[in-house]
């Protein structure tokens, strides 16, 4: 694969080159993809054109949307994914490849062509988020890798989506690191920062992605001191007032009355981490107030989810921070994302592609290289995924999906994070109502395989609907609507 033009230049708003920078990627795989590439080899199968697709079966249990998250990543990943002299030493070493395979992979580089969903978008079972197009051999190689990164952020996307409704225009700050491994950690901040959360925690994030962060501090700090007048006192003479002061260390009150003391009306913020959060909320709102200090704002934090992120909206909270359900999905911490082949040529390198798929027990296939489209009404609300053979057309009725990020192996679908933010917050806006539910439901909208809708003479979305949700809501928990 060639590298795009400009060389390695840093994604706009970064300071550090990307955690992919200083290793290859190409053991980033597991060892079953070799073993197919080497057999494929000797069966003349490595060279035949073919298509792969990512694709979610289902979302997980209640969600009522996926979100598209990690696809700038993957261009990251691919575009050092090459084999090294001592990588394959080891691979040969081992025994995991003969001279064959050797040769094949000393010159590896992905020629072929990748479609994706865009960053941010919304997606639902059957979505073909991402196409991978190129001999079986190069486009096999890639699975480990694509569906590593995409089931991960993917999954981070879409908890944090739930939050950032859930919050409801009140600021959210990714807080996680702690909580996960030290990569996943600057991962799960991008995720998060796509679908809306404000800032990060984690400063590798902040150099890599341009991500704005944020800190306060811990216990450990107030401890540190003799006292809590003396840590606010360290703490405002090196940050300023508009610093955030922890303020449960001990007794809350009194910790509230002695931060505005030292800091003045113009006291940033304080910050929560424990105890009955709706009523501390209140009392400390009650008693800033009564102390002057009324543009101080209340952060809260401690192990938060989207249900208690809503549950906290009548208090006067000013912002959140959130954690561990973050980086863990809140629940869901893989998007179950699948990488399957879907069509073959035969021998002939140019010869036309062929529908292929499994008939397994529980995992049946859909083959065929595969378009989408969101299909609109008249008001431009979302009412189907459109899942079809051939290009849709574009229209006011129906919005494309799939756009190319590889072009014949060279990377030409790179874009700032700021326009995957935009596009999330535009794509959840076009969604039904009841897809920012926060209640256990079906998905929001139907897929559609255009066919079955042409063949039953009804307009995308309708004969699905009505076949497969007998309702929008189904029994389980009830969170938040």
């Amino acid at each position: 694969m060639t590298s795009e033009p400009g060389g390695a230049s840093l994604p706009a708003g970064s300071r550090c080159e990307s955690g992919f920078s200083a290793t290859g990627t190409a053991l980033l795989t597991d060892h079953y993809e070799l073993t197919m590439l080497r057999a494929a080899l000797h069966s003349g199968a490595a060279h035949r054109r073919s298509v792969f697709e990512v694709f979610a079966r289902s979302l997980p249990s209640g969600r009522r949307y996926g979100v598209a998250a990690g696809q700038g990543r993957l261009l990251d990943a691919l575009a050092r994914f090459r084999f090294s002299d001592d990588e394959l030493r080891f691979l040969t070493d081992t025994g995991v490849i003969d001279q064959v395979t050797l040769r094949y992979l000393e010159s590896y580089s992905f020629g072929g062509d990748i479609w994706a969903y865009a960053e941010g978008d919304c997606y639902f079972p059957g979505s073909p988020i991402l196409v991978v197009e190129g001999t079986f051999a190069e486009a096999v190689l890639l699975e480990t890798l694509a569906l590593s990164i995409l089931n991960h952020d993917c999954a981070i996307a879409s908890a944090a989506s739930r939050m950032v409704t859930a919050a409801d225009g009140r600021p959210l700050i990714e807080m996680g690191s702690r909580r996960t491994h030290e990569r996943a950690a600057v991962a799960s901040a991008r995720a998060a920062y796509i679908t809306g959360f404000g800032a990060t925690s984690n400063l590798r994030a902040g150099c890599e992605y341009g991500l704005p962060t944020s800190g306060t501090s811990a216990h450990s700090f107030m401890l540190a001191h003799d006292d809590e007048r003396h840590a606010f006192g360290a703490q405002l003479d090196a940050l300023g007032t508009g610093t955030t002061l922890l303020v449960d260390t001990y007794d809350v009150a009194r910790a509230v009355a002695a931060a505005v003391e030292l800091a003045g009306p113009d006291l940033g913020a304080v910050r929560v981490d424990s105890g009955d959060l709706p009523v501390i909320a209140r009392e400390v709102r009650v008693l800033l107030d009564s102390l002057g200090a009324t543009r101080t704002r209340i952060v809260l934090t401690g192990d938060l989810d989207e249900y208690s992120i809503a549950a906290l909206a009548a208090t006067p909270a000013d912002g959140y921070g959130v954690g561990t359900s973050l980086v863990t999905g809140s629940g869901a911490p893989t998007a179950a994302l699948v990488y399957k082949l879907v069509a073959r040529a035969d021998d002939a390198p140019a010869g036309p592609l062929r529908p292929v798929a499994k008939r397994s027990v529980g995992k049946p296939g859909r083959g065929g290289r595969k378009w989408a489209a969101r299909q609109l009404d008249a008001a431009g609300t979302a009412v189907a995924e459109v899942i079809c053979d051939a290009p849709p057309e574009p229209g006011p009725a129906a919005r494309v999906l799939l756009r190319q990020l590889v072009r014949g192996g060279e990377i030409v679908g790179r874009e700032p994070l700021e326009a995957a933010r935009a596009r999330h917050r535009q794509s959840v806006a076009e969604l039904p109502a009841h897809a920012r539910r926060l209640s256990r439901g079906y998905a929001a909208i139907p897929t559609v395989f255009a066919p079955d809708a042409q063949e039953n003479g009804v307009p995308p979305g309708r004969e699905r609907a009505d076949r497969e949700s007998p309702g929008r809501d189904s029994p389980g928990r009830d969170g938040p609507a």
